[in-house]
């Protein structure tokens, strides 16, 4: 067993203001995915210039925010937000959802689209390598603060976390996530994407790198006490939404290459 590095969430007060670690991970995801997306942009394939990625960044972090805020409060607390609607608007109250981020982004990324007149299915391609780079700083923020931890566990790598009332070995789920959905994702888009591919399947590859990582991560993942399982009585809610991931995933990546095919006959 791991003990628990003792890491204060507040990276820093000013006055009656507290900086929390997990905000700034969220800048240095941004920045992260506008560094490599200045990179990206320099290519001859690129559907984005340089000069347009800070553009980018910022119509992806309005549908980060508002889209995983939303798909938190639409997702996996409706109840709380029939009982109290404003609830949806306290974002300090926490509670931010990837599936609504990723919806987010997908309609940010669409009006992006148009604004810079290019096809929306090459800029989404353009723009999934950079997603698992906020993805893992987003992971650690968690394990930082302490929350989104794993089920009880005996491995040797076990973690007890100070914050959990029930005091039990746990597996960092945190860490297994920003492993596989932020290093291991990134490698494999970012290696797949070197070369030119059929439009489409950059980012399919992400929706199904990032459905299985995903759905299998929840099996060590402690569910939501509120809502712990859906079907069958293992499947939680964050597997109930990541596997249309992986069959849409799939749907498109394969359509992408039959359209080449045809294309090309």
């Amino acid at each position: 067993m791991f003990s628990y590095p003792e890491i204060d969430p507040v990276a820093l007060s000013i006055g009656p203001l507290n900086v929390h670690w997990y905000g700034i991970m969220y800048l240095f995801g941004f920045a992260g995915a506008w560094a490599f997306g200045v990179y990206r942009s320099r290519q001859s394939w690129s559907p984005v210039n340089a000069k347009q990625v800070e553009d980018l960044i910022f119509y992806g972090a309005l549908g980060v925010v508002l889209g995983g805020r939303v798909g938190y409060v639409f997702f996996y607390n409706f109840n709380q937000f029939m009982e109290d609607p404003i609830w949806l608007f306290r974002i300090w109250d926490g509670g931010m959802s990837f599936h609504g981020g990723l919806l987010g982004v997908i309609a940010a990324m669409a009006l992006f689209a148009v604004r810079i007149n290019q096809p929306f299915l090459r800029v989404m391609d353009y723009v999934a390598p950079l997603v698992p780079i906020g993805l893992f700083f987003g992971r650690i923020g968690n394990f930082i603060g302490q929350e989104l931890w794993g089920r009880e566990t005996t491995a040797w790598w076990g973690i007890k976390f100070p914050a959990d009332a029930e005091d039990l070995v746990r597996h960092p789920s945190q860490l297994y996530e920003a492993f596989l959905e932020g290093i291991v994702l990134f490698i494999i888009l970012y290696l797949y994407s070197r070369k030119p591919r059929p439009t489409g399947a950059v980012c399919s590859l992400f929706l199904i790198g990032y459905g299985v990582f995903r759905f299998s991560v929840e099996f060590v993942r402690e569910p939501d006490a509120h809502i712990q399982f859906d079907l069958f009585d293992w499947m939680t809610r964050g597997q109930l939404l990541s596997a249309p991931m992986i069959v849409i995933g799939l749907m498109f990546f394969i359509g992408a290459y039959v359209k080449k095919t045809r294309d090309n006959v």
